[in-house]
Order: C-alpha cells, then structure tokens, then sequence
C-alpha cells in the first residue's frame, strides 16, 4: 500500500456531490425476477447489472452494477467493452448467464434473483494470467439523487428508508467509495490505471462504491431493505444459503410456471420469441399489488437524464394490452388479478389517473378516455372465455367507468400517444365497444341509453376522424382517408389544428395528420376490413408512415412525430425525430389477418426487431446506421426497452393468425355490428360533441351534465318554446325530441338557460335536419 492509499484509508471522499446522476441506458438484455416472496426486480444491460428495482417495480434503487477487470495489458471496464454473449437456460426461465470475452480475460456472470430474500446474488468467476477483478455499485436510492454511502468491508448506502449492501462470499482485499465523476472507482482507473483510493465514505451525493474481489470465483449479494442493519442481515443470510439450492428453487418455480403457458401454433422461432414475451409480462408484475404491471423496467434515453418517473409505472393502457395478451397464452388467473387491481386503483369519478405507481399514487394528471374503457373490455374478454362471475366489485367498477365515458365522452383528454385532446379512432373504437359490452350490467333503461349513444357514436366517427378534402385525396387515387384524430368540435373538429409535441414547427392541420389508430376500428369489429375507406388509408399509411427495414416492416406513429433521437442519434430531449414502433408493425399484422393477407412478415418483423435478449424495445432505428452510437437499423434504439405493450402485441398477433380472430373482438360487438356502420334512431347533442345536420327520420337528444330550459325554435324564431330538461341515466340531463316532432321541419335553432346558475348560454346553435 502506497503513501496515497494510507492518507485516503477511512477518509472522506472528495468532490462532492459528485456530478448530475443519470439512470443507465433503457437498452436492456435482460429483465428478471423471482416467483417467490422476494420484492426485487433485476434489469441488465450491456452484460451488467442495471437498475434493480425495490420493493416494488415503481422504485428503481441503482443506477447499476458493473465490472473492471485489470491485468498486465492494461484495465478494462466489460460494459463499454461490449464483447458479450448472453443467455438463458430456456426462453421462459430469465436466469441470464452472460460470458465477457477479451483478449486476455474471460469473465461468467449469472445474476440470480434470491426466491426468498430481498437480495441478488452474482455468481462470477475470471480467467486468465494474472488478473484481477472489480466491481462497481452506483445506489441512486428512492430515486434521488442524494446518498450517503460507507466502504467498511461491505459496500453499504442509505437514503432515508431505503439501504443497499453488497457483500462478497470471499470478501473484498479493498474498497472505496466517492463521488460521481469526481473521486468514483472508474475515475481511479482512468487518472492512475489502478484502483488506488480507498475512501471510506461519501454523504449526501451522487455516489459510487468500488471493491476488489479477494478470489477470481465467488458470488455477490445485493441485498436491499429499509435499515443498513436489515440489508447488512439479508446479504450475510442468503452467502449463507447453498446457492446451487437457491438457484434450483428459481430455475424450478419458472419452470413450473412454463409448463402452463399454452402458446398458440407457431414455428420454433416464434414460439421462442412467445415465450420470452410471456414471461417479460410477467415480469413486470409487482408482488405486493398482485395484478399490477407496469409498462417497462426501464427510463427512456435513461443514461442521458433523471427522470424520476420513467416507463416503471402502471398505464392502465399498457397494463390490459398485457392482460388481454395474457389471456390468449392460458394466464387467466393472471389477467384477473390485473382487473382486481384496477378495481382497485379506480377513482371515485369512475376513471383511472393517467399514470400511477403500482400502488396506486398518481404521477401524471391526464385523462385518458381508452385508459377507462380497457377495464371495462377486459372485464367483458374474461366474461367471454368463462373465466369471470358477476360479483359486486366488478359490477362497480363498469357502472363507474361506464358513467365516466357517458359524462366525458366521445372527446378525449388525452389521445392513446398522450399529446392531443380531442376524437381518436383509437380510442372511439374503444368506448364504443365498452359501451356494448357493459350494457347488461345496467337495467332496461340505462341499456337501451347505452346502445343508441354507442350507435349514435359509432355512426359519427367518420363525421369526426374521416376527411375527403384532405392534402392527401388531391394527387391520389382516393375518396379520402381516416386522420390521427381531430381537435375538439370548438377548437375546429377535423378543419383544426393539432398542436405536434416535441418538435419546434408547431401546429399542423388536422387532415395532414395519419396514424394507425383506425386500424382499431377494423379489430374491435365495427368497421369492415374491405370497407373502401379503410383500404384507401391502410394504402396511404403503407406509403407515407411505413419503412422498410432490414428486419421487415415498421412504422411511425404518426407523421412529423418528435418522440425519438435527434438525427445525429443523440437522445430525445423534449424534442427529437420520432422512430419505428415495433407494436404498430403488430398492429398493421392484425389488420392483414382480417384483411386475408399473409401476416407472418409482420410477426417476423417484430421478432427481428429485439434486443441481444429478445426484448423487444418501444422504437427502432430508422436511418443510417450510427454504430458509434449503436444504433441499426431495424434494431432497438434508446427508447424503452423491453415494451410490455409491445410484448402483449406479439402474442394477441400471434394468437391473431392462428384463430383469425383479434383478442379485442367481442361478440356482442360483433353481433351488433358486424363492420357496418350503424343508422342510430337518435342522434345525441351535446355542446362537447355537437352536430350541424341530422339524417332525416332521426330523433334528437340534447344533453347535458347539469339541468337546463332549452329556449327553441323550428321555423326560424317565429315561434318559441321553453322545454326543461329530465334526468336521465349516468347523471345526464336530456331533452328528448322525437323523429316525429321534427319530421315537419328543416332546421332547429337552441340556446340553453341554466336554473341551477341562474345563467343563459350567450350562444346560439343551430342543427339542419334532413340534410346530413
């Protein structure tokens, strides 16, 4: 030991606080977890540990856990080395075993997540001539960027309730901790080529842990739990268990829970690729709130910023894609446990937050309205395949969610990209559907309420998302096509604008605007596959959003879209170039099963497009190549990764091509529609979703949340009448005029007078009939 090592020996560590921390890259090999008792999850990266995340899936607690190997030629860290290869002992049994090969050196990691404790074990062993190996521990504690952390024979760090130890079986010859990019270990290798500090601790700071391992071949444990003293026990306790034991007992739960996967017909590979989807899904699910499963394991752009929120949240979204996708591999029981969490994390309103920590704490505050009515076709999917009895809670739930989408809907807060307010294909397949659905739930009134708003609903969303003037009808053989979506009526409708997030151009025209969001209306079965409308946009969006990778078929949410890495490949910021999505390339899948066309390119496709594990990630590359930056085309880019939406896609896809029929079809939908659009006997006004004309023989509601005295005329103000409004079901007020009243007449002119406010509505409106 030199001078400098005994002057650094239980100091202090300089440089605080260290620089700004970041998580670690979203590129993800591998996301593991146990199926016992144990509350962590483990993501790796590059061939090392990433963020583990306890004692839920919402709290990541490092930022990672990596090696250095040093030796005669020099030191070398293996993550940014990236000669690796890795794997697991079957598709559905994530124990990753990752093999570093360099020149001089040879080095076997297996991370085990403990069945029991809340600890994970890293078996390694190094060979080659006189090496010597070390590992690096950066805790980033409930998220934050402050931590306290010691090097006194164990690696240890707290942050408030949240402590780590890492300890070894063969015990570290030397340790030290500092401060990020200041006094760290991997700063001790680049300034002097060897670990030469030993500082003993560093608080309040972006911190750093180093320890050189006394023997080539061992195992570590990570363990997590609220006291240092509680951390300190559990990595001492499960060193102490027989690993070859611990790791039977992880190897033979999966085991057990492959053998009741039932994967629909596919070839080797595919049914490869199914069952690394099944068992990413779950994955992702917590263990204290059984059901919940939040969208990844992972912070887009992670290495780059310090989002505290990242993709480890639950989108009741992506949470039913996953559950429903659950359900066509044989995990009933899994997709009922999601629906009784979601019974559970829905508000009073009847809605659900837009996004939430698995234990119910909302993140984001927007409204979604597809976000309501997934719980409520999940709970119609699970009905449908005898796995659902009517009970209370779930009654509830629909009557909640259901009064949600009648009072809220058919505008959305919140489109499915969660960008623009206003009427989605998407999402207005969605509520339709959950309309339908639920109807049997309710009692004769409140049904037959329920059907003719669905079909009032489904007979407008043409009036709503479909344009025959648009940019794109002029130069092309076209009677027009279906938009993303369209602005709320009083922000223009589909003659609006829509304000594009992350880029700096601003606005674009509503019609300018193409997405794959219709191809739900096709799936959810109230629009025909060979409908001339849907055949012209599917042509216009293989042109315009579809590219052609070297690993099939892809395409970009929408056009213009900013989610995605700069041009230069640098990480999205706030605003970047949007990339291919893998899960629209499932989704385009769908439509060519219904469509007769051969959808195996497009699972194909979507099983090329994974990472070194067979993740697969939210976006792919779709430029150049930028091997710098690792970025192939085709291949995942610095997005999420994997996409547990992404993941359920595969395997409703896949389900898809065997039975022909998509998951989200309902037969009660089916029935009701059939792909034909609806004539609804009563057309449903609202000022949120009003109508300018009404096809003749049509019935009028005027309708809205709180009572009202509807001042009217049917020839021009000659004369007048004062009508007052009824209660009617979900809370609505409505003033019902039948085909018969209006029969006679061409045009009704309104204005509303408000008793509970003792307020007019200083606006006039007016509705042609006859003449839509």
């Amino acid at each position: 030991m030199n001078d400098k090592q005994k002057t650094n020996l239980g100091s202090n560590a300089p440089g605080h606080p260290g620089i700004s921390p970041t998580w670690t890259s979203s590129a993800k090999d591998v996301v593991t977890t146990s199926l016992g008792s144990s509350r962590i999850w483990v993501t790796l990266g590059y061939g090392i540990g990433n963020e583990v995340y306890w004692p839920s899936t919402g709290h990541p607690q490092i930022r990672d856990l990596g090696f250095i190997i040093a030796g005669p030629n020099g030191w070398t860290e293996v993550k940014r080395a990236r000669r690796y290869l890795i794997s697991t002992p079957e598709p559905h049994v994530p124990l990753p075993q990752i093999v570093h090969e360099g020149d001089d050196y040879r080095l076997e990691l297996e991370f085990l997540p403990h069945p029991q404790r809340d600890t994970l074990l890293v078996h390694y062993n190094l060979v080659g001539e006189g090496l010597q190996l070390y590992c690096l521990l950066a805790p980033h504690l409930d998220g934050d960027r402050a931590n306290t952390a010691w090097a006194d024979g164990d690696l240890t760090a707290q942050r408030d309730a949240a402590s780590i130890c890492l300890r070894s079986d063969c015990g570290f010859l030397r340790t030290s901790v500092g401060y990020a990019g200041e006094s760290d270990g991997w700063q001790d290798f680049s300034q002097n080529g060897a670990m030469t500090w030993t500082y003993g601790c560093a608080t309040d700071g972006n911190v750093a842990l180093t320890g050189e391992l006394a023997s080539a071949s061992g195992t570590l444990a990570l363990s997590f739990s609220q006291t240092l003293e509680g951390a300190r026990t559990l990595a001492r306790s499960s060193l102490a268990d027989d690993y070859d034991d611990v790791r039977n007992r992880f190897v033979d739960q999966w085991v057990q829970w492959g053998k009741t996967l039932v994967i629909p017909y596919a070839s080797p590979e595919m049914k490869h690729v199914a069952e690394i989807s099944a068992t990413v899904i779950k994955v992702h699910e917590d263990r204290t709130y059984a059901g919940a499963v939040v969208a990844s394991l992972s912070v887009p752009w992670g290495s780059s910023h310090d989002d505290p929120g990242g993709y480890h949240l639950v989108w009741t979204r992506d949470t039913v894609e996953a559950a429903l996708a659950m359900i066509v591999v044989g995990q009933i029981e899994d997709a009922k446990k999601t629906l009784a969490y979601l019974i559970g994390t829905q508000s009073e309103n009847g809605g659900w937050a837009q996004n939430y920590y698995p234990d119910g704490r909302g993140y984001w505050s927007g409204s979604q309205l597809d976000e309501v009515a997934l719980p409520v076709i999940l709970a119609a999917k699970l009905r449908a395949v005898g796995s659902l009895t009517n009970s209370i809670p779930t009654e509830n739930m629909v009557r909640k969610a259901i009064a949600y989408i009648v009072r809220m809907g058919p505008m959305s807060d919140q489109d499915r990209w969660e960008e623009n307010a206003g009427a989605s294909p998407f999402t207005l397949a969605l509520t339709v559907c959950a309309l339908v659905a639920s109807a049997d739930y309710f009692n004769a009134d409140e049904r037959a309420y329920l059907l003719s708003l669905a079909d009032c609903w489904n007979e407008r969303i043409e009036d709503w998302t479909y344009t025959t003037s648009g940019e794109y009808c002029a130069d092309r053989d076209i009677g027009g096509y279906y938009v993303r979506m369209s602005p709320r009526p009083m922000q223009g409708g589909i003659n609006g604008s829509i304000d594009v997030r992350n880029v700096a151009h601003g606005e674009i025209a509503a019609t300018g605007l193409l997405g794959l969001e219709f191809l739900y209306l096709v799936r959810t079965g109230l629009r025909k596959a060979d409908d001339k409308r849907i055949v012209d946009t599917v042509r216009l969006v293989d042109e315009i959003l579809r590219v052609e990778t070297p690993n099939g078929p892809s395409f970009h949410r929408y056009n213009g879209d900013g989610y995605g890495e700069h041009a230069d490949g640098s990480p999205f910021d706030g605003q970047g170039i949007g990339r291919l999505w893998p899960l629209l390339t499932g989704e385009r899948g769908h439509y060519a099963v219904a469509a007769g066309e051969d959808a195996r390119p497009y699972l194909a496709a979507m099983a090329k497009m994974t990472g070194p594990g067979g993740l697969i990630p939210e976006q792919v590359w779709d430029s150049e190549p930028l091997p710098d930056r690792g970025l192939m085309p085709g291949k995942p880019s610095g997005s999420a990764m994997p996409l547990v939406w992404a993941h359920g896609e595969f395997l409703k896809l896949l389900a898809c091509i065997t039975t022909e029929r998509p998951t989200e079809l309902l037969d009660d939908v089916d029935t009701r529609y059939g792909g034909t659009i609806p004539e609804a006997e009563v057309w449903h006004w609202r000022e949120t979703s009003p109508f300018q004309s009404v096809p003749k023989g049509r019935g009028i509601n005027i309708e809205a949340t709180e009572p009202f005295i509807l001042h009217h005329s049917l020839d021009d103000w000659h004369h007048k009448d004062d009508s007052k409004s009824a209660p009617g079901p979900f809370g609505m007020h409505i003033l019902a005029l039948t085909k018969d009243q209006l029969a006679e007449f061409d045009e009704l002119k309104f204005t509303f007078f408000y008793p509970d406010r003792d307020a007019w509505r200083q606006k006039d409106f007016a509705i042609q009939l006859g003449r839509g």
